[in-house]
Parts: C-alpha cells; structure tokens; sequence
C-alpha cells in the first residue's frame, strides 16, 4: 500500500511504513496543484529582481549581501555545499528514510516554491531506496537540520555520497544505478531543501513508534513483578483511578487489571499495602504514557507543517521571511520523552532489586537462585540494570536548555533538538535491556511458586522460557539478557501476551 502525502495527513505510523518496511510513496493531486502554483510567485519576483533572502541575497548575516539575479542558482548549489558540514557515524537507514519522507511532506504543502520536478526526484529517490549517507553529528535544530538535510539535498543534485542496495558510493552512481535524473537546483530550491527539522524530527517519529510499543512491554514486565510478588490487586482498582482521572494513570490500571486477570498469585503475600514501586505503578508509568502522547502530538504537527524560510504565499502573491525552521516544540517534546523513558527504566530496576532482595521479595531465595553462597544467582544483572538506569538520568537532562549564536549572532538561540533525538534513542536502548533483566527476573521468581500467575503474564513467562532455561546454577548471564532483550525489541513478547489477553490501550 503506498503512502499518499499531502502536506497535512501524515502520521508516525506512515513514517515508520516508509521508512523501514519501504511503503512506496505518492503525492497528492492537490499537493501537486499547490506546489507548481508556489513555483509561479518565486519566478515572478525573480523576474521583477525582487530582494528575496536566499535567491537575490546571501544566507544567515550574509542576507545583506545582494546577489545577482544571474547567479542566483549558482548560490543554490553553493548553499547546499557550504551546509554539508557534519560528522561523525551516518544515520541508520531508516532515520534518512523517514527524514526524506518529512522533508517531502514539508514541500508538498506548497510554500516553499520548488519546482514539481525536485520533489518529485526527492520521492523517486525513496522509492528506488537511494539513502545519502548522512553525519550524525553537526546540527543544533534551528535553523533546522542544515547539514543533514545538506546531505540529502547533495545527491538529490548527483553529489555526495549514497548508499544503494546495502553498498556506499558516490549519489552520482548511486543515481545512476537507480535511474534518477539528478537536479540542477534552480531559485530557493537550495534553502528549500534543507531548511527545517525534519532530520530530527523524523528520528523522534521513530522513536515514539517504537516506545508506545515499549511502554507497553514495561507495563507487561510490571505486572510480571506484581505477580511475582504476589502484590494486592487492590491498588489498581478502578474506583481508584477513576477518582483521580489522568489519562495515562487509568490505561495503566486498566493494562494491569488484563495482564493479572486469573492470577492465584496476586495478593498472596497478605500485605495490606505494597510499596510505593508495586502499588504506585499506575502513578509512575501514566506520567510518562501521557509525556509520550504529548510528545506525539507536537511531531504530528512538525511532520505536517510549512517548515522553512522565506515561505511564498500564492494567494497574496506575497513571501515572508520567518522562522518556522525553529525545532523548539520538537526538541522540547523529545526531552520530555526522555524524561518518560527514564522514569519507565528507573522503576523497572525497583522492581528488579525487590524480586533479588530476600528482605523484600516475600519469601523468594536470595538472587532467586537456589544454593546461595556457591552460587550468586542473578545478583550481578541488577548492577547492569543501575548502571543503565544511571546512564538514563544523566541523559534525560534537557538539550534544549542549553544555546550558543552561530553566523555572527544573527542566529542566536538554537534548540539543540537533534542531541535530544539522540539521547532519546540510547535511553530507550537501555530501557530495552533494563525491562530485559526485570523480566528474566520475574520469570526466574515465577519458577518458585506454586500458584498460577496471570493469564497476561504467564502469556510473557512462555515467551521468555522458549529462548531462556530457568536458573538452577550460575551461568554467563549476558547472553540470556540479550535474549530477552531481542525479543522485547521485535515485538514477540508484547504480541504473545496481547494475542492471549487482547491489546493493550495507550
């Protein structure tokens, strides 16, 4: 099925379709009707020698600079050159892909005044799988992704260098290869292909995609450890949460209530009231269910919004020079899913020290192994499991409160929005491990109880035991965590559990 953009309608899960499972994408009629009609009011200001930032004149503090009218699309060119300026390792594939797919989108609104012909090779180059090879370092979000989107823009002109079939080469072979004519970029077409967020923005598209998923999982590794733990039910009572109405503390309570469904474990342990990390979870995880939701909804708009400068306005035959291409709303929406993903691993290690603890695991053999003292069980999987809760905290610290001036402080605040794409993907790669050991834990406390568990939960514990044995003795533990870990990141646990107890609601 292929993706249809419009410039308006474009939503994360389409992102994700394209950019990883390679959705074939297509342009509206009305996004084409709006695009050439832009193009017309570029060419005639051109023709009237209009002062126009970025066609008749420099870019940054250099816009008092005039340029000549019969230059001008020289300077396009020499503007995507002067910008390619990144280093470091490139993106993954699917990040480029999902960066084309929005910068695309971005174009079809039609006020950036491209030609049809240039956003059209932009979707060929998606289509055909031409992926520039991008530096993953170099950007500070405003005035958007310059250098990544630089990148981009170098070989949809045949320069730079591009990835085709698995194989890095020069874009002009890779272009070649893939039977795309490259562009020689005419007036704005320079500034309209790399003014804007889309870079990091489409790595913050991917990682929600993939953390309402890991939420999700987390909830089914909580309820796991509430089983295992044989914690009261009470605490996730509707009534409860009902009186205290947050969005994400209801879904919570009501994805625990499904998981335990049926557990004869559940309350065992005759306490009145657990601790804050069993009975509090509901209020823990919410919080960050309804951060991720915020967050989703401000990069739902970024995707589809008219992100550059100047933008062109048809109906008054008008351009105005502004600062759409500021990441703020994305960068701070993408620190704020730090902080939730942080929050998401902070209490899986909770969890994970009172299954080991035999002061607070209710009876459950010291590091839930049999034979303490020759053997230390799973003691040494909750340091890994600080040490990247550790590493969380240190990375959900905002990138976008900090701020340096660039092109001789004519840009003077900047959002740091892509550092925020990045921490955000190395925390959720250490939640992935973290909800990992939490489970391999959890199953390993289940193997000494008698009682059933959940039909949620018992779900999780078949998954986990078809790639991981119970402990009976000391082994090399990585190798079970990373097990786990992979099948928590394919999904299967998360679609084991949802296939016997129905999907779990966001």
């Amino acid at each position: 099925m292929a993706i249809v953009i419009d410039g308006k309608s474009l939503r994360i899960e389409s992102v994700h379709e394209v950019a990883r499972n390679h959705a074939k994408v297509k342009l509206s009629p009305q996004a084409r009707k709006a695009v050439m009609r832009c193009r017309k009011v570029v060419e005639e200001l051109v023709a009237k020698n209009a002062v126009i930032y970025g066609v008749t004149t420099g870019i940054g503090e250099l816009a008092r600079v005039r340029v000549p009218v019969e230059v001008s699309m020289e300077l396009q060119k020499r503007i995507v050159f002067s910008h390619s300026a990144g280093v470091g390792k490139f993106f993954d594939e699917d990040e480029v892909r999902g960066a084309m797919l929005l910068r695309a989108n971005t174009l079809a609104k039609g006020y950036s005044a491209v030609r049809l012909s240039t956003l059209e090779t932009l979707i060929k180059m998606l289509n055909r799988n031409v992926v520039p090879a991008i530096n993953e370092k170099g950007s500070v979000g405003t005035s958007g992704d310059l250098s990544p989107l630089s990148q981009i823009a170098e070989v949809v002109m045949g320069e730079g260098r591009a990835f085709y079939r698995g194989k890095l080469m020069s874009g002009k072979r890779a272009m070649k290869l893939a039977g795309i004519k490259p562009v020689i970029l005419s007036y704005k077409e320079g500034l309209g292909l790399i003014n804007g967020s889309q870079m990091f923005t489409a790595c913050g598209a991917l990682r929600l995609h993939d953390a309402m998923k890991l939420v999700k999982t987390a909830i089914i590794a909580s309820a796991m450890s509430a089983d295992a733990l044989r914690t009261p039910l009470r605490g996730f009572d509707k009534r409860i949460h009902d009186v205290r109405p947050y969005h994400g503390q209801r879904i919570v309570a009501s994805n625990l209530r499904k998981l335990l469904r049926g557990s004869k474990l559940a309350g065992a342990s005759g306490k009145v009231q657990d601790a804050y990390s069993l009975r509090c979870i509901p209020q823990i995880y919410g919080p960050s269910v309804d951060a991720l939701l915020y967050a989703r909804e401000q990069i739902e708009i970024e995707m589809n919004s008219a992100a550059d400068n100047p933008l062109f306005f048809p109906d008054h035959r008008e351009r105005l020079s502004c600062g759409n291409f500021h990441g703020q709303p994305v960068a701070m929406a993408l620190d704020f899913a730090a902080i939730a993903m942080s929050e998401i691993g902070s209490l899986s290690e909770r969890h994970i020290n009172r299954l080991m603890n035999p002061n607070l695991n209710v009876g459950l053999p010291s590091f839930l192994v049999k034979g303490e003292g020759l053997n230390s069980g799973l003691m040494v999987a909750q340091y890994t499991a600080a040490s990247l809760a550790s590493e969380n905290k240190l990375l959900a610290h905002p990138a976008v409160t900090d701020n340096f001036s660039m092109a001789a402080d004519q840009e003077d605040h900047v959002c740091m929005g892509p550092i925020s794409a990045r921490k955000l993907k190395e925390i959720m790669w250490n939640v992935v491990h973290i909800l990992a050991i939490e489970m391999m834990s959890a199953a390993q406390a289940f193997d000494f109880l008698d009682a059933c568990p959940g039909r949620g939960t018992y779900a999780a514990y078949k998954t986990i035991r078809k790639v991981v044995k119970p402990l009976k003795k000391d082994r090399v533990l990585w190798p079970d965590i990373q097990a786990i870990a992979d099948k928590i990141a394919s999904w299967e646990i998360l679609e084991a559990v949802e296939g016997e107890v129905g999907p779990l609601q966001l």
